[in-house]
């Protein structure tokens, strides 16, 4: 299982693993100590084998020298480890972390799966897409940039709690969920600020959860208790699933697992794309969504107090038009997903296993 860094890579892998492990197969990560798999992985179950490598892309030549460096020694020892563990196939989610797995893999003709959760897929996908053995996708768009044989769109993997979240009826208090995600935005933060006095100005019936990350948190916290509008401001959700429930419209960026999870969840969402992700990948998956009828998108430039009021307002105004956004939302939905991914996974590696052994070149029973 190769890739790390951000929960977006680590949640999924770890998802695909535990239906790889049902199934009888052991599944072993490969990470570094620095991202979040070398607290997820352990903490899941799964053995975690470290290596030290670091990104290429946007840093100074030094900087990517050393990580070239890294990246070709980590290679070379995941080939030597490879020759010992004998492993069936691997997975990658891509990201830095998976090129040394994935390097090493395709040199010994071990087959390899990727899941490319973005519309966009990620340098490491791209540079190996045509060597792959199966691309797993979650957008119709992301095809493209893969073999058609052996392209199959599953979805990324969510937390089935996503999938139970039942259609919130219209009530006359409107609930907006506002999340940057786990570290908080401070876009979404500051707009979010801006908009307190044109809500109370308005007399608006409306209620905030807001999840602002630890950094803005007490600050904000306080400005909002002197607003006098109904909600609550938090520096992380742990119950998102819970929360989602209790939501008319969710404003947030447009990471793969954050799209994942609202499309999992039905509900209708304004989409403020990070504006230096990687390849502008988040502004991808947004587009998908708006595409679609199930988002508004608005560039992280212009996303201003102003308009937060504005938005929310209109959509307020429509509860036709929240209810087909939220159900364009769930049609975008794939359940299941991690089940599928491991079955392909294994049924990959089992072929692989096949192939070697009918040459009498498979390791011993």
């Amino acid at each position: 299982m190769a890739g790390g860094g951000t929960g977006g890579h680590v949640i999924p892998a770890i998802a695909v693993a535990r239906e790889v492990s049902r199934a009888g197969h052991e599944a072993v990560f490969v990470g570094t100590d620095r991202g979040v798999e070398a607290r997820l992985v352990p903490a899941a179950g799964f053995r975690l084998e470290k290596i030290r490598v670091g990104g290429i892309k946007n840093l100074g030549l030094l900087t990517r020298l050393a990580s070239l460096w890294r990246l070709i020694a980590e290679t070379a020892s995941q080939w030597r480890s490879f020759g010992q563990w004998q492993p069936a196939a691997v997975f990658s989610m891509g990201g830095y972390v998976a090129g040394p797995p994935v390097l090493a893999a395709l040199a010994r003709g071990v087959p390899v799966v990727v899941m490319e959760p973005n519309a966009v897929p990620g340098a490491t996908n791209r540079w190996i897409s045509r060597w792959v053995s199966r691309a797993l996708i979650s957008f119709e768009e992301t095809r493209r940039f893969f073999p058609k044989d052996r392209t199959e769109l599953t979805g990324l993997p969510v937390r089935e709690e996503f999938f139970l979240v039942p259609v919130k009826p219209p009530a006359p208090e409107f609930t907006v969920l506002i999340t940057g995600g786990s570290q908080g935005s401070r876009t979404l933060n500051e707009a979010a600020r801006a908009s307190w006095p044109l809500f109370r100005q308005a007399g608006a019936a409306i209620r905030f959860i807001h999840q602002t990350g630890t950094a803005m948190h007490e600050q904000l916290s306080k400005e909002f208790a002197a607003s006098g509008l109904a909600g609550e401001i938090v520096p992380f959700i742990a119950d998102m699933p819970g929360t989602f429930a209790q939501v008319d419209l969710i404003v947030c960026r447009s990471g793969a697992g954050a799209v994942s999870e609202v499309a999992a969840a039905g509900k209708p969402s304004i989409l403020v794309p990070f504006p230096f992700a990687a390849d502008d990948h988040q502004a991808k998956n947004a587009e998908v969504l708006e595409v679609a009828g199930a988002a508004i998108l608005c560039s992280d430039k212009n996303w201003t107090g102003a308009k937060l009021f504005d938005s929310v307002s209109a959509l307020r105004a429509d509860p036709d038009r929240l209810r087909a956004m939220g159900e364009a939302a769930r049609r975008l939905a794939r359940p299941d997903s991690a089940r599928r991914a491991a079955e392909i996974l294994i049924f990959e590696g089992g072929n692989a296993r096949k192939s070697i052994d009918s040459r009498g070149h498979g390791p011993k029973q």
